[in-house]
């Protein structure tokens, strides 16, 4: 059976696999090779909870699944670990702007390539995929969307930077360890004047949702073959991780990524010895993990 692809499931597939990113780097060295190994169960889980795979589907999606993490292990890791060597050297010495900005862009550049890299999978999915698929999808978008306008939609703007402030301080804490409250007071300061604006990313969530319902609609109700069905795939995964330089709202984009820059250079500026010297730990171990990941066989 040819198998099925989505970019409804492109989304969760996507958002899966910088989930797994995300446990890695919170997980801490010790567990991280073993949370990755589980990855491809994660990712499995991720899209069944908003496709409710088939027995035959489910079958398939766990090859194809398998398939991209040897990939990305055989592939991406030793990169992963450049990445992190670099920044090692950068926090021994004098960080600048343009380093961040420079460092962004590597990891923007290998987040595409990972997104492209589904798209044969994600188009095979979405041929597979039938309406009531397609309506359990929708419902867990709504579903996810009202959890998201509690979150970050609700009270007033104190309110909202301070739970920006706080999301922001548990990443930088991550590396860093603990900052003390004068530390905390200069970096609120910075996570403050960050642009604000919730609505925006709100929206952006429902566009990229609407775009991955109606592909797969169109997918299911024309019967699209494999190449017009990739085609449309691959275009759609252009355009979602291409928002960040659409003209009507990349003044904001561009604004948050600086702002966000000046908040970890910041951190980098105040940060004490015994701070770095914990984030210089912190990073040769997940160095050395995917080093290892990397080297194990399949």
């Amino acid at each position: 059976m040819e198998k099925f692809n989505t970019q409804g499931n492109l989304v969760p597939r996507f958002r899966a696999l910088c989930l797994i990113v995300v446990m890695l780097l919170a997980a801490g060295c010790s567990s991280m090779r073993l949370v990755y190994n589980q990855g491809d169960t994660l990712l499995y889980w991720w899209l069944n909870a908003y496709l409710d795979l088939d027995a035959d589907q489910g079958e398939w999606v766990r090859q194809d699944i398998d398939r991209i993490f040897q990939w990305h292990r055989k592939s991406q890791l030793k990169d992963y670990a450049q990445l992190l060597a670099t920044g090692r050297r950068q926090l021994a010495g004098n960080l600048t702007e343009a380093e961040l900005m420079a460092d962004y862009r590597e990891i923007k550049a290998r987040t595409d390539v990972l997104a492209l890299k589904a798209v044969p999978e994600l188009a095979d999915l979405a041929r597979s995929v039938r309406p009531e698929q397609i309506a359990k999808m929708e419902k867990k978008f709504r579903s996810k969307n009202e959890d998201y306008r509690d979150k970050f939609l609700s009270g007033d703007t104190e309110k909202r930077q301070k739970q920006r402030f706080k999301k922001s301080m548990q990443q930088l804490e991550l590396w860093f360890g603990n900052f003390s409250r004068a530390q905390e007071a200069v970096l609120r300061k910075v996570s403050d004047a960050r642009p604000l604006n919730n609505e925006i990313w709100y929206e952006e969530r429902l566009l990229r949702q609407k775009k991955i319902l109606a592909l797969l609609r169109k997918v299911e109700q024309e019967k699209l073959g494999k190449e017009q069905t990739t085609a449309l795939v691959e275009q759609l995964v252009k355009d979602i991780v291409g928002r960040f330089d659409a003209p009507e709202r990349k003044a904001f984009f561009d604004a948050s990524i600086t702002g966000t820059i000046q908040m970890i250079l910041t951190a980098v500026r105040i940060a004490t010895p015994e701070q770095k010297a914990h984030a210089q730990r912190r990073m040769q171990g997940w160095i050395d993990d995917f080093k290892e990941l990397a080297a194990e066989p399949q």
